[in-house]
């Protein structure tokens, strides 16, 4: 049996605003403009047990997530709303993450 207890939405709605300080200028925009209320989606087989992980903002066919079992921010694709196609366990802090996506959009502009 494991220990693991996945993050509840207090924990990781403090997590945002964490990261959300962090952010300023267009940076934070960019997260203003991509942001959703965090909802649990489908990741089979390995978010079913916390019954799916929290998807916290959208982006075009891309999610931005927390793997609570890594504890870090991911992004991934998805073709069915609701459901994470893809599976990665990046520990990444929320504007960590922020921040390289916009800066990638600076270098393919």
């Amino acid at each position: 049996m494991s220990s693991w207890k996945p993050i509840t939405l207090n924990e990781l709605e403090k997590d945002i605003w964490l990261s959300e300080q962090a952010l300023e200028g267009p940076t934070l925009k960019l997260w203003e403009l991509l942001k959703v209320k965090p909802t649990k989606w489908k990741c089979p087989p390995l978010g079913d047990e916390g019954g799916g992980f929290w998807v916290v903002a959208l982006a075009g066919n891309k999610v931005i997530w927390y793997n609570d079992i890594e504890e870090g921010f991911n992004i991934s694709n998805y073709r069915s709303f609701g459901e994470i196609e893809e599976y990665y366990t990046n520990q990444l802090e929320l504007f960590e993450l922020i921040n390289s996506i916009e800066s990638e959009l600076h270098r393919n502009s």
